[in-house]
This record gives structure tokens, C-alpha cells and sequence, in this order.
């Protein structure tokens, strides 16, 4: 091997393999330092791009967790105020089933005051945990997780939307619901004041309703104004009206609870009556034109009044109830129908069984809260007030919708059905909790799987980087070593310029 002053090729191979051992020990340093193999997109660009995203798909699920869990929390809140709504139907059934019995003889009307407000607080609820038309709640809940192949795998949907999970009164079917008294429902009717689209009696417009009753002293009319206002009035705004004028008269009114004519304005209560109305003076009519009804409440005989002349011998008629007999003897005080009931009403009202005229005004409804019979002991020569031949005439009893009970047992009805309207929403709510803590577990599964594989192409092998370190070192100690005897080298031509 030649020597050289000029060039020293064994101290720049020293110096090579020190840069590259102090570049190897920088590196090990890095990587314990950092606890990461990949510090930089040089270390390992490929596993770089796979890791960064493993580590953005922590990232969405971990606050898909997060999302998962305040779903749950909400839905806690709803099925809290839901519980205790099934509390207040519980309530609610129970005052009705109270009302609903014959043998109940308190004021129904006191019950009736507690349902009412029962019911506003089930709105108030209802309102609170967002499940009424419109609520922050009524609508399809969809919360984000993450971890999907699509964005729609993605996510958890609780469908608490539509009419159908509403739990308000009206949601409930509910909303016209009372439980004191019944009613009898208007022939020829078709108006529903429950409809809450709807506004009635607009511009100041006036319905009126007469009700034919007796007084105290014979038979009278009464009349009841409903008004209007400029945008209208609601169905319960009719009802309050028509029940304002007509307290001092022991009958009220209401709307229908149930059946074919649910919604429709009804009037009951033990008087006898008879009302009838036209039509509005205006648009938006509270009852459809040319109503009218019979108290059905009542036990009842119904007898038109025709073709009455001259008696040439008086017609007599029994009138009994368990109160006692009226036998009414109709000659001249028959002559006509106001006559003719003046004389029954004198004869009967000791019985609290009362004539009232008929809505046509060609007859009378004989009207009792107690069962009363009607014998026609003797048939007058000429004309005749109670038709037909000498003999017992036809009495119809209380029809069982316009009964003092009639209110509360529709409500019954119906609130079995809020019963089960509240359970499936109820239902759908724990399963959509139920869902978000299986959606929680996969989650976090999915990122403990994430993480694992993340960290086995980021995370640095430290026993490994150790043992790279201590060799690094004791390279870098060899090199600096055979870098200092390279460096000596050159001097030994200064031996051979001595000789």
C-alpha cells in the first residue's frame, strides 16, 4: 500500500462511519426519546399514511363516544319526564274510575277541575323533554359514532318523530277528554270543535242556541248567545260560553269524548231540555245549521201535538214514578200544546217530571231523571194531546253516552289507549339507549383495534432501540479509536525524511 501525505483514505473512512454511526444514534435517540419508530414522513412514508389514518379514525370515535353518550343522557331525560307522565295517567284513571261509578255521590265536577289541570301538566311535561308537535325531541335523533364503511353506518337514528310519539294530551288522544257528565250530541251536526286548525264564529260572528226547559213555573226558553271575535275563537272558547251561560240552569256543555260524532259539541246534565240552533250569523259555525236535541240523559216520552179541537169529553193520563201519581184530565186545558203542557207541567212537576216543547215546535218531550210510566186511562171524543189508544205509551230510557258516567267511562276508554300510546313511545326510547351503549362497545373495541394497530407501526420497539443505542455507542467509541490512529498514520513519513 502506497503512502500518503496528501490523502488520508483511512481517516475519511473513519469519518464516514462515525457521520453514519452518530446519524444511527441520533435517530435511536429520537425514537426513545419519542417512544414513536416514525418521527418523520422520511422514517417510513408508507407506514406513515396508514398509521395517520388509524389515528384519525380514534379521533372520530372517541368523540363518537362522546356523541353516543350524550344521546344516552338525553334520552334519560325524555324517558324520566315519561315516566312520570304514566304517573299522571295513572292518576288521571284513577279519578275517572271514580267519576265512572253509579254509586259515586260527591261533586263530579270537582274531579273533573283535577283532570283538567292533570292534563295541562301533562302538556307542560310533554313540552319539557321536546315530544310535542314541533319539540326539540319529535323528530328522527341521529347520532354520529363513526367506525362505518358509509357515513349512514355510521351513525345511530332513534325515531322519535311524527303525531305518533307526541305525548302531550293531544298526542295521548286526550286533549277533549272530561269526566263529569255526559251529553247528547246535535242531529244533523258535523262540526268538530277539537280540531285545532280550525277557528269558529270569525269577525265578531254570533251562533245562538235555544234551549226549551222549564223554569220553576212552567215552560220557558232560554237562549245562549256564543260570540265571535275578529280572529276567531277555539272550540273550548265555544264550550266555555255556552257553560257560562248556562250554569244557573244545571246543564253543560262538552264535546264528544269518543265514537262517530267525537269532537262535536254535546249538552247534558239531569234538566230536562231541548235545544236547537241555526246557523251562524257569519262563517265559521261552531254546530252545523238547523241543529238540535232531546236530553237523552233523562228517561223521556216524546208526543207531537196535531189536530187538536174541541174536547166533547175529557182524555185522562196516568203519570206515575216512585215519587207517586199524576192523573191529568185534558178537556179545554188541552186545547192547544201550550195548554196542554201547562196542564201536565202542574200536574207532574211535584214529580220532577217536566213537558218541554219540542225543537219543531208541534209537540212536547216529556223528561224525567227518574223512570216515570204513561197510561192513557181514558181517550177523549174529540182530538186528542196524547195520541194512540187507551193504554200504556212507550218511555225511552237514558241512552247511556248522555248518563251522568258517560264522560268518564269514554275517558276510560280512552285512556287505555294513552296507556299503550305511551309504552310504544316509552319502548322506543329504551331501545334507542339500549342502542347507543351496543354502539358504545363496538366503538370502543374499535378503537382499542385502531390503537393496536396504530401502535405497532408508530410506536417504537424500546428494548430493541436500547440495544440499538448501546451498539451505536460503541460504534461511535471504535470509530472516534481507529479515527485517531488513521489520523496518526501520516506521521510515520516523517521516520523515513529523518534518514
Amino acid at each position: 500500500m502506497a503512502v500518503s501525505i496528501q490523502t488520508n483514505v483511512n481517516s475519511i473512512v473513519a469519518q464516514e462511519n462515525l457521520r453514519v454511526t452518530g446519524e444511527f444514534q441520533s435517530k435511536t435517540i429520537q425514537r426513545l426519546t419519542s417512544g414513536y419508530r416514525i418521527n418523520s414522513s422520511g422514517d417510513d412514508a408508507a407506514g406513515l399514511a396508514v398509521a395517520n389514518k388509524f389515528r384519525s379514525d380514534i379521533a372520530e370515535l372517541m368523540q363518537g363516544v362522546r356523541n353516543a353518550n350524550d344521546g344516552i343522557s338525553t334520552l334519560q331525560l325524555v324517558d324520566g319526564g315519561l315516566n312520570n307522565i304514566s304517573k299522571l295517567i295513572d292518576r288521571l284513571k284513577t279519578l275517572a274510575s271514580q267519576s265512572a261509578s253509579g254509586t259515586f255521590s260527591g261533586n263530579r265536577t270537582t274531579l273533573n277541575s283535577e283532570y283538567q289541570a292533570l292534563l295541562v301538566e301533562i302538556n307542560r311535561q310533554a313540552s319539557n323533554i321536546g315530544l310535542v308537535g314541533g319539540g326539540v325531541n319529535n323528530k328522527v335523533l341521529d347520532i354520529y359514532i363513526g367506525g362505518g364503511s358509509t357515513q349512514a353506518n355510521a351513525q345511530v337514528s332513534i325515531d322519535l318523530s311524527g303525531s305518533g310519539n307526541q305525548v302531550d294530551s293531544t298526542g295521548l288522544g286526550l286533549a277533549n277528554t272530561a269526566i263529569s257528565g255526559g251529553g247528547t250530541a246535535l242531529t244533523g251536526n258535523t262540526v268538530r270543535l277539537d280540531n285545532p286548525a280550525l277557528s269558529f264564529l270569525n269577525g265578531s260572528d254570533t251562533q245562538a242556541f235555544v234551549f226549551h226547559v222549564y223554569n220553576g213555573s212552567g215552560a220557558a226558553d232560554v237562549t245562549v248567545t256564543v260570540t265571535g271575535t275578529a280572529g276567531g275563537i277555539s272550540g273550548t272558547e265555544v264550550i266555555n260560553q255556552l257553560n257560562s251561560g248556562l250554569a244557573s240552569y244545571g246543564i253543560s256543555a262538552s264535546m264528544v269524548g269518543s265514537g262517530a260524532d267525537v269532537g262535536e259539541l254535546q249538552f247534558g246534565g239531569s234538566r230536562a231540555f231541548v235545544v236547537e240552533t241555526t246557523g251562524a250569523n257569519g262563517a265559521g259555525q261552531a254546530v252545523a245549521g238547523a241543529s238540535d236535541a232531546v236530553n237523552q240523559g233523562n228517561h223521556r216520552f216524546a208526543q207531537t201535538v196535531a189536530g187538536i179541537t174541541v174536547y166533547t169529553a175529557p182524555e185522562i193520563v196516568t203519570i206515575t214514578n216512585a215519587s207517586g201519581s199524576a192523573n191529568i184530565t185534558l178537556g179545554a186545558n188541552g186545547a192547544n200544546l201550550s195548554l196542554a203542557m201547562a196542564a201536565i207541567n202542574n200536574a207532574t212537576a211535584g214529580l220532577g217530571i217536566y213537558a218541554v216543547e219540542d225543537a219543531a215546535g208541534t209537540g212536547f218531550s216529556l223528561q224525567s231523571a227518574s223512570a216515570f210510566t204513561v197510561v192513557k186511562t181514558q181517550a177523549a171524543t174529540t182530538g186528542s194531546v196524547f195520541s194512540g189508544a187507551v193504554g200504556a205509551k212507550a218511555v225511552t230510557a237514558p241512552a247511556a253516552s248522555a248518563s251522568s258516567t258517560a264522560n268518564a267511562l269514554a275517558a276510560i276508554t280512552l285512556l287505555t289507549t294513552a296507556v299503550t300510546t305511551l309504552g310504544s313511545v316509552q319502548g322506543k326510547v329504551g331501545t334507542g339507549q339500549n342502542k347507543l351503549y351496543y354502539s358504545i362497545q363496538l366503538a370502543q373495541s374499535q378503537i382499542a383495534s385502531f390503537s393496536a394497530a396504530e401502535a405497532r407501526i408508530r410506536d417504537a420497539d424500546i428494548a430493541a432501540e436500547a440495544a440499538n443505542l448501546t451498539k451505536a455507542q460503541v460504534l461511535e467509541q471504535a470509530s472516534l479509536a481507529a479515527m485517531a490512529q488513521a489520523n496518526a498514520s501520516p506521521q510515520s513519513v516523517l521516520a523515513l525524511l529523518r534518514a
